[in-house]
C-alpha cells in the first residue's frame, strides 16, 4: 500500500492551535483534492500524487504559463506572461484570492483557462489588500503578507520552497523523527536532511558501528532496556549538534519508546511519524486525540505527527514535506521556539521541557517522575 502522510500541528496541550486537514484520497479528479498542505496532509489509497501546491482544475483547460516570483517584504508580487491568450481588456482576467490561496483564470464561454491555482500559498496574505493590473503583456498580481518579516521563497508551499524557507523558521535546531519504524524514520530523515542542508544522523547506525553488532542481535542477547539506554546515551552525546536530522529506534526497544527517555530529544524538533489505518480526517483525529488523552505512548510528546496510511519508500519526500510544513505551522504559531529549544540545551537538556525552569534548577527537587513527559 502506498504511503499517505496525514499532518497535525501543534496537536498536543502545550501548544495553542489545532491545524488540521487532509488530501481527499481520488487522484482522478484533481478538484477533489483539500488543498492545503501547509496546515494538513494526506492520506490516499492505491495511487500517488505529488504533495504539490499548485493545482489546476480538472474541469477547464489549462495553460502553461511561466511566472516571476519576487518578495519585497511587506509584500509578495506575481508576473505571469500573457502572451498568446488574445486577452483584450482586465475583464477577461479573474484573480480569486482569499488568506491562503490564489487561482488566476483567463475567461472564455463555457471553459475558463486556469493560469495558476496555488492552495496554500507560502503563508497567508490579506486578501481584501490584493491588488492586481495589466502592464504590457504580462499579469502583475500584489498580494500584502500578513508575516512581513516571513520571507517566501516562492508563491506557493512545495516542496522546494519549504527546504528554501525552512532555515529562517528552524535557525539551526536540529530535527528528530520518532515512531515505531526505524526503516520510516530513516528514509525520511534522509530526504530531510537533504532538502534542508543538515547532517543525517541514525541512531541505528551509530549504535551498530560503535559496538560492532546489529541491534537486532544486541536485543536478543541483552534485551530492549540495554538498548534503549544505549540509544539514550547517543541521543545525550548529539544533543547538541545543529542541523541534523537524527532518525531514532522504532518500537519500544528505543528510547523515544519510553517516556522517562526524552530529556535529549526535546534538544531538537520532534516529529513523530505515525502509521494509522484511519481512512479520514475525522478518525485519524479522533485516533490520535485518544493516543494524547490516553497517556500511554511516549511518543505523543512529540511536537507534531504525521499520520502515514501504509509505506512505500519511494514516496518519503512527499512525508518529508508534509513534515516540513507542519513544523512550519508550529514555528510560526509561536516564533520563540527555536531560541527556547536553544536555551533548553545551554541549560543541559534537564526534562524541564516545555516548561523551562531557571538556571541553578535541580531535576531531582522535583522527582524524576516529572522528566520526559508533558
Amino acid at each position: 500500500m502506498a504511503v499517505a502522510p496525514l499532518r497535525l500541528c501543534n496537536l498536543f496541550p502545550n501548544h495553542t492551535n489545532l491545524n488540521f486537514s487532509l488530501f481527499k484520497p481520488n487522484v482522478l479528479s484533481l478538484t477533489s483534492f483539500s488543498p492545503s498542505p501547509s496546515s494538513f496532509s494526506s492520506l490516499s489509497q492505491k495511487q500517488y500524487l505529488p504533495l504539490h501546491s499548485c493545482r489546476c482544475s480538472s474541469i477547464a483547460p489549462v495553460s502553461t504559463t511561466t511566472y516571476e516570483f519576487s518578495d519585497g517584504s511587506a509584500e509578495v508580487e506575481l508576473r505571469l506572461k500573457l502572451g498568446g491568450l488574445d486577452i483584450r481588456s482586465p475583464r477577461d482576467i479573474s484573480v480569486d484570492t482569499n488568506d491562503t490561496s490564489l487561482a488566476i483564470r483567463v475567461l472564455r464561454p463555457g471553459a475558463p483557462i486556469t493560469l495558476i491555482e496555488t492552495n496554500p500559498l507560502f503563508d497567508r496574505i490579506k486578501s481584501s489588500e490584493t491588488i492586481w493590473y495589466i502592464d504590457d503583456d504580462e499579469l502583475v498580481v500584489n498580494c500584502k503578507k500578513q508575516d512581513p518579516d516571513l520571507k517566501w521563497p516562492d508563491i506557493m508551499e512545495s516542496w522546494e520552497s519549504l527546504a528554501a524557507g525552512s532555515s529562517q523558521l528552524l535557525q539551526g535546531t536540529s530535527i528528530y523523527l520518532v515512531g515505531d519504524s526505524t526503516e520510516i524514520n530513516q528514509k525520511v530523515a534522509q530526504e530531510l536532511a537533504t532538502g534542508l542542508g543538515y547532517t543525517p544522523l541514525s541512531t541505528k547506525e551509530l549504535l551498530e558501528t560503535y559496538t560492532n553488532q546489529t541491534v537486532d542481535s544486541w536485543l536478543l542477547a541483552e534485551g530492549s532496556d540495554s538498548v534503549a539506554e544505549a540509544e539514550s546515551a547517543v541521543l545525550e552525546s548529539i544533543s547538541s549538534h545543529a542541523r541534523a536530522v537524527v532518525a531514532t529506534l522504532g518500537g519500544q526497544h528505543g528510547a523515544s519508546g519510553r517516556a522517562n527517555k526524552w530529556q535529549h530529544l526535546y534538544a531538537g524538533f520532534t516529529v513523530w511519524l505515525s502509521q494509522t489505518e484511519a481512512l479520514d480526517e475525522d478518525s485519524a483525529k479522533e485516533e490520535t486525540h485518544k493516543s494524547v488523552k490516553d497517556g500511554t505512548i511516549s511518543y505523543t510528546n512529540a511536537d507534531v505527527v504525521v499520520k502515514l496510511q501504509g509505506w512505500d519508500p519511494a514516496y518519503a519526500k512527499s512525508v518529508a514535506q508534509a513534515c516540513l510544513s507542519a513544523l512550519k505551522q508550529l514555528i510560526l504559531s509561536d516564533k520563540k521556539l527555536p531560541g527556547k529549544k536553544s536555551l533548553y540545551i545551554r541549560l543541559g537538556c534537564r526534562g524541564d521541557w516545555p516548561n523551562v525552569k531557571p538556571p541553578g534548577w535541580d531535576p531531582s527537587s522535583e522527582g524524576n517522575t516529572t522528566l520526559g513527559t508533558r
